[in-house]
């Protein structure tokens, strides 16, 4: 019976030696599985084991432990160009000296496909790509963006059944990046075809992917749908790396059934819901999302804490407000301009209240 799957890592370790002749652990014990048809992406800071997991999904690296499959067959230990895997690199190293349609061919023509087969299956390519009639053309006569969509071109015609991409857009302006990653998205539902990418932005990865698995220190954090990881994070560093938080350490006074009392010190006690359990003086974080916040200058329903203004930042779209309250705490409040009357909300040494509901704030303990 067919996987599911297109690709499993179970139980993968990636061990290196360093030059003073010690272990350095890439990836620890990472096990995932994904989806066929998925856009999936491993997001994490640089070091925190994406690529390395990336090139041995390719066969570029071998793990030292652990096993990788594709659709349900072991290649932990098979060569690259054995694996039905192609990889497209944020250098799309195309051939300067080639036209277009002998970059895209060059992989068929090693494969000994007639030259009129290769010919019609290039055309093909272009066109899903969006690049049609331009198989004359060099290199050095394609913008950035066109030359992204050749490295893809080639990277497809040969049929993968995983397609790996390893910060494509990373040599892109910010304008092209943004509509690249729709045109990659569309291209990605259009062929079929598994997508694992690797990233380091967040917001592109939300933008994209069906999931995402956040990974810190070689060890996959968190793997879920981006909504789940942006609202519901597992730890301090998914919330912290995936969008802006606000964290807010405190101390559990109670709890009754999902109902959490938390101390604040010197800054006043909320309530949290949550399905979790805790324990009396047990040490915890409230994160909160600064657009999960409202600035008021009098208290209102739900969680209120009093606090002084220290910044006001106008940026089109919204104004940021910095917050300190009576004890150390310090959160940034996101207001929408939506009207005038939101851009003067409160201006900086006011004294206002900042209000949440229960149900916005996550407590996180690790």
């Amino acid at each position: 019976m067919a996987s599911e799957f297109a690709v499993e890592m179970q139980d993968v370790v990636k061990q290196f030696v360093t030059p003073e002749g010690g272990i350095l652990s890439a990836v620890n014990h990472v096990t995932m599985q994904i989806k066929d048809g998925e856009f999936f992406s491993l997001l994490g800071p640089s070091g925190c084991g994406k690529t390395t997991s990336l090139r041995m999904i390719a066969g570029l690296e071998l793990p030292t432990d652990g096993k990788i499959l594709i659709h349900g067959k072991d290649v932990s230990q098979v060569s690259a160009f054995q694996r039905p895997v192609n990889t497209v690199f944020q250098q799309y190293a195309l051939f300067p000296h080639m036209t277009v349609e002998q970059n895209i061919g060059f992989g068929l023509e090693m494969m000994g496909v007639p030259r009129a087969e290769r010919s019609k299956r290039v055309s093909e390519a272009l066109a899903m790509v969006r690049l049609p009639g331009i198989e004359m053309r060099k290199p050095n006569q394609l913008s950035g963006g066109q030359q992204q969509r050749i490295a893809l071109a080639r990277a497809l015609i040969n049929k993968p059944e995983v397609l790996l991409l390893d910060e494509p857009l990373g040599a892109l302006d910010l304008k092209l990046r943004k509509e690249m990653q729709l045109e990659l998205k569309t291209l990605q539902r259009e062929v079929g075809i598994t997508f694992i990418y690797v990233t380091h932005d967040q917001e592109e990865a939300l933008t994209m992917s069906d999931r995402i698995a956040v990974m810190s220190n070689g060890v996959a954090l968190q793997i879920d749908q981006p909504e789940e990881i942006y609202e519901r994070p597992a730890t301090k560093f998914v919330a912290d790396f995936i969008g802006e938080t606000n964290f807010l350490d405190g101390v559990v006074r109670g709890q009754n059934g999902r109902d959490v009392e938390i101390d604040l010190p010197g800054s006043g006690t909320v309530h949290i819901e949550s399905s979790r359990t805790f324990t009396t003086g047990q040490q915890v974080s409230v994160a909160v999302r600064p657009e999960k916040l409202t600035l008021k200058k009098e208290a209102q329903g739900g969680n209120n804490l009093k606090g002084r203004v220290e910044e006001v930042i106008y940026i089109g779209t919204d104004t940021h407000y910095g917050v300190r309250f009576a004890g150390s705490h310090k959160a940034r409040v996101r207001e929408q301009n939506a009207t005038q009357a939101n851009k003067e909300i409160a201006k900086s040494g006011d004294e206002v209240t900042v209000s949440f509901t229960r149900t916005s704030p996550r407590i996180l303990t690790e």
